[in-house]
Parts: structure tokens; C-alpha cells; sequence
């Protein structure tokens, strides 16, 4: 592993329009799995000028049921479930902030082609008399975890994406009244010796009101951001040769889904470790968590915060990979990066994480069972980042630390 180098990350606002799909399709996500916690759901949003359109496949009896002669006429919809899942979207680009003449919450145009699911896939995954629940599909999730934060994630993404949670805070609560929903940030890091030592730079383009392109205005929102750039990133990486490249091309005033069309899934890197880590290529919003790229991603990454959480190691990568309508993952893999403590072997912890039955095999019903996944806690992953959070009451459980002492003692530690 390299000591000395350069590392970037980038992340984006909730108002990108990419991160406005997220958005939308965990919404969806929530909405099901609060009315029926089995709920099968892969919904796909994609969003433009003035419009959003959903697609993809559900089950979830209380809201859609292909075997249910009563709904058939309303294309097997409950009564009312088609406009509680359009008030669902427009409240999502509500809250984000959404009100201008190219995509506006109350007057965009909403289309929604959600419809059953596949009967050859749920014959794969669902549990029966004689098989476990299968994994929703086949594929190769990954985890990590490192010391270079407090939130044992890699420090480039970790003030990307804390810069763009402060511009949008004050946004919302007027401080910067200047500011749109759209915005993007980027942090690089020189590192020595393997740790973060200076920024050498830093980009932030956000959307903003008419006029604050040119002259005092122009001045203000530099002046603004390069405050907040301050304020999260430590004191001692900035310096008079940190480069701050703001609004670097221009005007910005045309953005979100009325500037670029926005789809779901886009954005796995700024959703996982901002490149810092390998990602096996699914993306986690809109899928519920029989999905193993949702539900193995977060028991990974749960393994690797707790293994570094230990002292076990101050860098980890953990990859997992499935086989559809199989329950037991193929492969387990543990790579410390030459950083294990005395006594401690990336063979031992794979021995280790294979051997503690509350993790349940690592089959996706254990997974869930684990982690508690199988509740409508997914809005709030879907902008900035699944990883890196608190864990908070229900949210964001794969981000605790309570494995530590069933680690150390599968370890004999």
C-alpha cells in the first residue's frame, strides 16, 4: 500500500438530480415495507424537466395484488395507492426544495409503470417447506473501513460530503437564502505516511439564485462557501496553498432534473467510499433488503467498521458475493491491507466473522435478522452517503459497533 500520495473523492447534494432519483425510489421503498415489512421492491426513478417517472417491480399485497379479481379494473392497484405513492414523490422533491419553473413539486408531470413481480425471480428467493430464502440476485458486494475519521471512513469523502450537508442545512434554514437544491463537492488529499497531512484542493459548484454570478454577490457566496470549507474540514490540512475552485465554471442557476436528467443508481461511489475501496456495481436505492446488493453491502461494511472499531486493524476491505436463489454466500474474503494488530490474520478474521451465529451464515434472512433491515429506514440513505453515519435509533444500524466484543472473543482475544 502506497504511503505518500494524492486521493480525491467527490460527493453530490440531495439536489442532484441523480440524488433526487434516490431519493425518490427509497421513498418508495419505505412506503411498502411500512405497510408490509415482506415487501419485494425494485423501483427505478428517473427525472427531467417537469417530470418523474417510476418503474420496476413490487409485491406488496396491501398496496398491489395481480391475484386479487377486485383490484383488476385499477390494474391491480388498492384503492388509493397510486395517489399515496404519487403524494410520496411529490413530497420528496418538496422537502428537498424543489420549486422552480423546470421541475417544481406541485406542477411536475408524474408517470408510474411499477407493476408485479416477476414470478421466476420470487420462485428463486422466497423460502419455502424445503430451502432457505435465496439471495435476490447473483453478484460481489464489498465493505470497508479505515481510521483516517471518527466515522472510520475515508477522509476525502467523509468532508465531501459534510460540506454539502452544511450547504444544504442553511439552505433549509435560510442562512444562505442565496442557494438552490443543486450542488456538487470534490476534496483532494495529500497523505504521508498513510494519513491525511494538507488539502491541496477543493471544489464546490452549487446552484444559486439569479445574480450571484458577478460582482458583490458573486464575492458573498464564494466568500460564504469557502467559510463553510473551514469550518468542516481541519484546521490544519487548509493552508495558503489549498486551491479553492468555486462555481469554476460560471453561472449556475440552471440545475437539478431541469438541467440534467437524473436516474437511479448513478451515483454507488459517492454512496459508498468515494473510490477509496472497490464496489461490485450494484446500487442500493429503491431495492428492498432481500436485494444482496443493499442488505451484503451493509453487512459488510458492518464488519469492517467493527474489525477497525476493535484495534483489529486500521484499514480494512471485506467482499462477499452471492448466488441467485442460494443462501449461503460463495465466498468470504478479508484484506487488512498489512495493517492487522500482533496476532491478528485476514485468515483468522474470515474464521472469525464465519464462526458468530448472530450474524445467521450471512444468508440474507440473517442479514436482515442482524441488522433489523426489514423497516422503512432507507430515505436517508439516499443523499450522503450510506456509510459514515450515526447509527441512530433505527437508522443506519450496519454503522453500530456492538460486534466488537463478539469479534474479539471469536479471536480468543
Amino acid at each position: 500500500m502506497r504511503r505518500n500520495y494524492l486521493f480525491t473523492s467527490e460527493s453530490v447534494s440531495e439536489g442532484h438530480p441523480d440524488k433526487v432519483s434516490d431519493q425518490i425510489s427509497d421513498a418508495i421503498v419505505d412506503l411498502m415495507l411500512a405497510k408490509y415489512p415482506e415487501a419485494r421492491v425494485a423501483c427505478e426513478t428517473m427525472t427531467t424537466t417537469q417530470l418523474v417517472v417510476l418503474s420496476g417491480e413490487i409485491r406488496c399485497k396491501p398496496m398491489y395484488d395481480d391475484k386479487n379479481e377486485d383490484w383488476a379494473a385499477n390494474g391491480y392497484w388498492a384503492p388509493g395507492a397510486k395517489e399515496e405513492i404519487e403524494r410520496t414523490v411529490r413530497d420528496v422533491v418538496r422537502r428537498i426544495g424543489y420549486e422552480q419553473d423546470g421541475f417544481h413539486w406541485e406542477r411536475l408531470r408524474f408517470e408510474n409503470f411499477l407493476h408485479g413481480q416477476s414470478a421466476h425471480i420470487a420462485q428463486g428467493v422466497d423460502a419455502g417447506e424445503t430451502k432457505d430464502e435465496g439471495a435476490g440476485d447473483q453478484g460481489i458486494m464489498f465493505g470497508f473501513a479505515c481510521d483516517e475519521t471518527p466515522d472510520l471512513m475515508p477522509a476525502t469523502l467523509d468532508y465531501s460530503h459534510k460540506i454539502l450537508q452544511r450547504l444544504a442545512q442553511d439552505r433549509h434554514d435560510k442562512v444562505a437564502p442565496f442557494l438552490e437544491p443543486d450542488a456538487k463537492s470534490q476534496v483532494t488529499l495529500r497523505f504521508e505516511n498513510g494519513k491525511p497531512a494538507a488539502c491541496t484542493a477543493v471544489v464546490v459548484s452549487t446552484q444559486h439564485k439569479p445574480g450571484y454570478d458577478t460582482g458583490e454577490r458573486e464575492a458573498e457566496l464564494k466568500t460564504y462557501v469557502k467559510g463553510v470549507i473551514a469550518d468542516v474540514l481541519p484546521h490544519n490540512l487548509l493552508s495558503d496553498q489549498t486551491e479553492y475552485h468555486i462555481n469554476p465554471t460560471g453561472s449556475f442557476e440552471i440545475g437539478g432534473p431541469d438541467g440534467d436528467a437524473g436516474l437511479t443508481g448513478r451515483k454507488i461511489i459517492v454512496d459508498t467510499y468515494g473510490g477509496a475501496a472497490p464496489h461490485g456495481g450494484g446500487a442500493f436505492s429503491g431495492k428492498d433488503p432481500t436485494k444482496v446488493d443493499r442488505s451484503a453491502a451493509y453487512i459488510a461494511r458492518y464488519l469492517a467498521k467493527n474489525i477497525v472499531a476493535a484495534g483489529l486493524a486500521t484499514r480494512v476491505t471485506i467482499q462477499l458475493s452471492y448466488a441467485i436463489g442460494v443462501s449461503h454466500p460463495l465466498s468470504l474474503y478479508v484484506d487488512t491491507h498489512g495493517t492487522c494488530a500482533d496476532g491478528v490474520t485476514d485468515e483468522g478474521l474470515e474464521n472469525a466473522i464465519r464462526s458468530i451465529e448472530s450474524l445467521g451464515g450471512l444468508t440474507p434472512r440473517g442479514i436482515r435478522t442482524r441488522l433489523k433491515l426489514n423497516r422503512p429506514i432507507y430515505a436517508k440513505t439516499a443523499a450522503y452517503g450510506h456509510f459514515g453515519r450515526p447509527a441512530e435509533g433505527d437508522l443506519f444500524p450496519w454503522e453500530a459497533t456492538d460486534l466488537v466484543g463478539e469479534l474479539n472473543a471469536a479471536l480468543g482475544r
